[in-house]
């Protein structure tokens, strides 16, 4: 149903051009970001434009998940010359941001969320100068172009949906604090309903001055201020952001983070992404095992998931943080031997005792992190005509970031992804907020090379540190068990927490956990939602996909989304 609404409202709300020989592929987590996305392919950008285009629309038609008052990471193919980059636009902390930023009077972390709502957690956004590098990097169109999607819909207005609604009624109690907020999605006081058009003509002014004077017009002058304001003037705990820790932000070029699993070479985002060496460090211990020939239906091949997964996730909590704050080893957690040596501690006939870090090459003596609570965030996928890939995840942390709204678009709560307490064992916290530091991430864009070196798959998803598991699940449905990318999205999701380890509540899930008596622990099913997009290339089509459990759908150059 909600697939069904949210195509009716896209096809309704951008005009769709004249078909074309399909020319690329465009997913998202909304079909009117997909549509826009596959506007500009068909203008002839490039699946940068798209992908940036993409993300401002999903500012304004899912403002619960990411934005332009957010961050992202971006990792993209350049058929052109093969190369792969990584563009990182996490957001930043301020300079007021000190190690006990997040302690009470009593010394202690305050909960999460306590400090999640207003000025304390925000972070300075990121997404606009990843825009920015990645234009001049890899895009094709004037740079004025690809906000035009974004602004006819915030001018014309867009339907809410049935997912915003939802979103919009467990908040109510919350925005009692933030009348930004409810300006913009309430109607006489209450949340406004299911297809309730709404405008946003302050994000479309924002976005006419970035289109027409540059990034800079986010990062300094008026919008600083009003962002700087929001902070400063948050009912909820008020804090300091300066326009000149705005000005000062930038994003950065990286390099890819890359290994081989089986015959494939695998690319992500190194950190303070912990996606790829999470997501790689799993693939790396299953590889020992003949996952192809167990299948996805055998208990066994998703017992072998759960225990590489625990002990991935400790060398996470151990070694990731910002890589220019903190020393990461980031080649010893994916060295062959390392997880070699980590494939030992697993049994394929029973669960571990414990799930400790290990000792990777070249890692330092390190206490693990605590836990973090990232929720709001989205992906989405373009492939162009020349066979250029861009996977890009962004999020604004928690659902509504800090709920802070400037200029028509939410503020994110990023500094919450930080550990709240500077200390742990007795030694400083790898992620621990700091002046200038970017918080440690679970989001795992990621590129997948065939053996001929052709891309034939990328992905990512929504769902904080279930991300990872979201991913690994979708790389092993299609380059194992060779799955469609809709049916390897579709395959139950597999996370652990204190009820031991969770598999997703549907029929197949349900199946795996009465089976897994023999291995001496039993899954517990339990709601494992996703948000996964992804695009598959097979015999040299490329075909979208996007997580058949929300509203995402994918598109051709040349059709309306499919979903």
């Amino acid at each position: 149903m909600f697939k069904r609404f949210l195509t009716s409202v896209a096809l309704a709300t951008l005009a769709i051009p004249s078909l074309a020989a399909a020319q690329g592929v465009t997913s998202s987590a909304d079909p009117r970001a997909t549509e826009a996305g596959r506007q500009i392919l068909h203008e002839g950008g490039s699946a940068a434009d798209a992908a940036m285009a993409m993300m401002l629309v999903l500012t304004l038609v899912e403002p619960q998940s990411s934005g332009v008052g957010g961050g992202g990471f971006l990792v993209y193919h350049q058929a052109k010359t093969g190369e792969i980059g990584t563009v990182n636009g996490r957001e930043m902390a301020p300079a007021s941001a000190k190690p006990e930023r997040f302690l009470g009077a009593d010394g202690q972390p305050r909960g999460y969320g306590d400090v999640i709502p207003g000025g304390l957690s925000v972070g300075v956004p990121g997404n606009v100068r990843l825009m920015e590098l990645t234009h001049k990097k890899w895009g094709k169109l004037e740079w004025k172009a690809l906000f035009q999607p974004a602004i006819k819909l915030a001018d014309a207005g867009f339907q809410v949906t049935p997912a915003l609604y939802g979103w919009l009624e467990r908040y109510q109690d919350t925005w009692k604090d933030f009348p930004a907020a409810r300006a913009l999605y309430y109607v006489d006081g209450k949340p406004a309903p299911v297809g309730t058009l709404i405008k946003n003509p302050a994000y479309a002014a924002l976005l006419r001055d970035i289109a027409a004077k540059g990034p800079d017009a986010f990062y300094t002058g008026a919008n600083a201020r009003a962002i700087s304001d929001a902070v400063a003037k948050s009912v909820r705990n008020p804090a300091t952001i300066t326009t000149r820790d705005i000005a000062a932000y930038k994003a950065q070029d990286k390099p890819a983070v890359c290994t081989t699993y089986r015959v494939y070479k695998v690319c992500g985002m190194g950190p303070p992404s912990s996606g790829a060496t999470t997501v790689f460090g799993i693939l790396g211990m299953i590889e020992g095992w003949d996952m192809k020939a167990m299948g996805k239906d055998n208990p066994m091949s998703w017992h072998l998931l759960a225990e590489a997964m625990q002990l991935a996730y400790a060398d996470r909590e151990m070694y990731l943080g910002d890589g220019d704050f903190v020393e990461v080893p980031v080649k010893g957690l994916l060295d062959k031997a390392y997880l070699a040596e980590r494939r030992d501690l697993i049994s394929p006939y029973g669960k571990a005792a414990a799930y400790p870090a290990g000792s990777p090459p070249g890692a330092p003596k390190r206490s693990p992190s605590g836990p973090v609570a990232e929720q709001g965030t989205t992906h989405f996928v373009a492939v162009d005509r020349d066979g250029d890939v861009a996977a890009m995840t962004s999020t604004i942390e928690s659902i509504f970031g800090s709920n802070l709204v400037a200029n028509g678009f939410f503020l994110n709560n990023e500094l919450t992804d930080f550990d709240l307490s500077p200390v742990r064992a007795g030694a400083p916290a790898a992620n621990r907020v700091e002046p200038g530091k970017r918080p440690l991430s679970s989001m795992s864009p990621t590129i997948v090379y065939g053996p001929d070196g052709k891309v034939v798959f990328a992905v990512g998803s929504a769902g904080g540190k279930r991300i990872i598991m979201h991913v690994t699940k979708a790389l092993v449905g299609v380059l194992d068990w060779g799955l469609s990318a809709e049916d390897a999205l579709a395959l139950p999701n597999l996370f652990f927490g204190r009820d031991g380890v969770l598999i997703e509540n549907t029929e197949a899930g349900k199946a795996i956990a009465e089976r897994m008596a023999p291995f001496g622990y039993g899954f517990t099913a339990t709601d494992l939602g996703s948000k996964l997009n992804a695009a598959q290339q097979v015999d040299g089509v490329w075909h979208g996909a996007a997580d058949p459990r929300g509203p995402g759908t994918s598109s051709v150059d040349g059709a309306p989304p499919q979903g």
